[in-house]
């Protein structure tokens, strides 16, 4: 994996939103939010989607990152660090 939807997630919780239930509320599909959720691949559209419904620009939900850092410890460490520098 190389994209990570981590900031997405970070963001959602900033916002005071439930991720899944509030993505599933805007009509994000349950397989989407599932892929999203393990840094799978989804389209370009399902980004435009996103983008526009949190007004927000894709660097904003997503980031590239090197394959070493692809262990759960260091996914939930990303995770955490996201959160509390916004």
């Amino acid at each position: 994996m190389s994209i990570r939807y981590d900031k997405l997630f970070a963001l959602l919780k900033k916002r005071g939103h439930t991720a899944t239930y509030w993505l599933r509320q805007q009509g994000v599909h349950a397989a989407t939010v599932s892929k999203l959720r393990k840094n799978e691949r989804v389209n370009t559209d399902t980004i435009e989607r996103l983008c526009a419904l949190l007004n927000c620009q894709p660097g904003d939900i997503m980031e590239y990152v090197d394959g070493n850092e692809d262990t759960a410890a260091e996914r939930e460490k990303h995770i955490a660090n996201q959160i509390q520098s916004e």
